[in-house]
């Protein structure tokens, strides 16, 4: 299979990284080194610090930066690109291949005249986070390891420097597929489609017809965006920034910038204090997620066929892809919440019924759904603001689980395996933060082992379930990292 690399100019480019002065490993993912197979040489070796930071070259591999576009909050930008995430390894492993980029490794070409970096604060959120969804079962790019080092970085205020190595299958975004289709030739976007189906959906290739083969691939890309908002929306997790160039091709979750799991209800919580218009606010992510799709299809519409008519007629077509599968994958990941099997009318009303009710009650919305699969739901009723309607829903919601025919033994056994005990909360996150500012890991290493653990509310401190009291301002994170 062609690497992403081998393809060259123009997908990509050489770019060194710039040296981190005194790098030190703050954190490394010893589970994750060995899925990738890395010789304890490269992980643990003398110079394994150097090479996560940047200032050594991984072997055999030239560092390289890709060129992609996007809608950044609705409006089209001609060209953003890997302005501080440098490519410095593509591997081949037992699970597929996997890319390793370096995070806050300086600037490239396309950095836009920025300095290139990442800091602390938002380096060991990206980690948390991304090893937090993994655990949660949400398709996410990994971290295998976070780098600091005393070098100041300038934003809102003066920070300290951090290289995270995040690692995925591919960090292709529909970004990447825009900038093709509005740049040059055609030939391009179709090289890097095709490239993309050989190495990431090989299943697709004994499809004989090229147009055929690319419609799939866009169905099968569609379908995975809507399964992930899917599981976004059923965990209360918001992303924040859900430009186009940030959307994997892939299906994952990619770039943990002002994310943020909800705590007190609200269809329309917006996560990211910079986006004063609320473009990105909870209840609107599927939306956005279906707009986002509608832009990579109008992208890849030359794909579809060499006759422009028959082409914009398959596009049409898949314009109505991403709604059917999110309707389908939102549905079943509700009523798995609820502890129910089966799909029966009346399931969305009983659904919204409950959500209506959590937000007049400003209920946490983790901490809800675990209850109702504990021993003893009607001791919640109290959380809610008027607990008569949820007393009247606590009703109509048992008699549809015992319509179903399975035990309450059973559903509250599954209802637990599917509403987590514990998600990263911002005070969690800033817990960490604070610690490892002052030099200290550890409240950062137990975090991560907690999260990895996130339907075990007996394996942990029960700290780490409670939401921030009440009377503390929600943390507000912006795109500054």
């Amino acid at each position: 299979m062609t690497s992403l690399a081998a393809l060259g100019p123009p997908f990509s480019i050489p770019a060194a990284p710039t040296p981190l002065p005194a790098p030190v490993r703050l954190i490394g993912n010893e589970a994750l080194a060995v899925e990738l197979q890395l010789p304890s040489s490269l992980w643990r070796g003398p110079d394994a610090t150097a090479l996560l930071a940047g200032n050594r070259s991984w072997p055999g591999y030239a560092a390289r930066a890709t060129v992609y576009a996007g809608h950044q909050f609705g409006r089209y930008t001609r060209q953003l690109g890997d302005g501080r995430a440098l490519l410095v390894a593509e591997i081949d492993t037992a699970s597929g291949p996997r890319e390793l980029q370096l995070k806050g490794a300086g600037p490239t070409p396309y950095a836009r005249g920025a300095d290139g970096r990442a800091v602390l604060r938002s380096s060991i959120r990206e980690y948390l986070a991304s090893e937090a969804m993994r655990a949660l079962g949400v398709p996410t790019t990994r971290a295998l390891s976070l780098v600091t080092s005393p070098l100041a970085v300038q934003r809102e205020c003066t920070e300290t420097a951090a290289v995270v190595c995040r690692v995925a299958p591919s960090f292709l975004r529909f970004g990447h597929f825009e900038y093709h289709a509005r740049n040059g030739t055609p030939e391009p976007l179709a090289v890097l489609a095709d490239h993309a189906i050989e190495r990431h959906f090989a299943h697709l290739l004994d499809i004989a017809d090229v147009f055929e083969r690319r419609a799939l691939w866009l169905t099968d890309v569609i379908e995975r965006q809507a399964r992930l908002i899917a599981m976004w929306q059923t965990l209360g997790f918001c992303h924040g920034v859900m430009n186009t160039d940030n959307c994997s091709i892939l299906g994952l979750t990619l770039d943990y910038g002002p994310f943020g799991f909800m705590e007190r209800f609200r269809a329309h919580h917006v996560c990211n204090h910079s986006d004063t218009e609320g473009r990105y606010a909870y209840a609107a992510q599927p939306a956005i997620g279906q707009w986002n799709c509608a832009r990579l299809i109008d992208a890849c519409t030359s794909l579809l066929h060499d006759d422009p008519a028959a082409a914009a007629e398959r596009a049409r077509a898949l314009q109505a892809v991403y709604e059917r599968a999110y309707d389908r994958a939102v549905m079943q990941r509700w009523r798995a919440k609820l502890g129910l099997l089966e799909v029966r009318v009346g399931d969305a009303a009983l659904i919204n019924r409950l959500l209506t009710l959590m937000q007049q009650g400003r209920c946490d919305f983790t901490q809800t759904f675990r209850a109702l699969g504990g021993d003893d739901p009607t001791a919640m009723r109290t959380r809610f603001a008027e607990p008569e309607p949820f007393d009247a829903w606590l009703v109509d919601w048992r008699q549809r689980s015992i319509a179903e025919g399975s035990s309450e033994r059973e559903r509250r056994a599954r209802m637990c395996r599917t509403n987590p005990a514990i998600v990263l909360r911002n005070d969690l996150a800033q817990t960490a933060i604070d610690a490892a500012e002052r030099g200290d890991a550890s409240e950062l290493m137990g975090l991560v082992r907690v999260l990895q653990r996130p339907f075990d509310e007996h394996a942990v401190d029960a700290r780490y379930a409670e939401p921030a009291p009440a009377h503390r301002p929600e943390l507000e994170v912006s795109c500054s990292s």
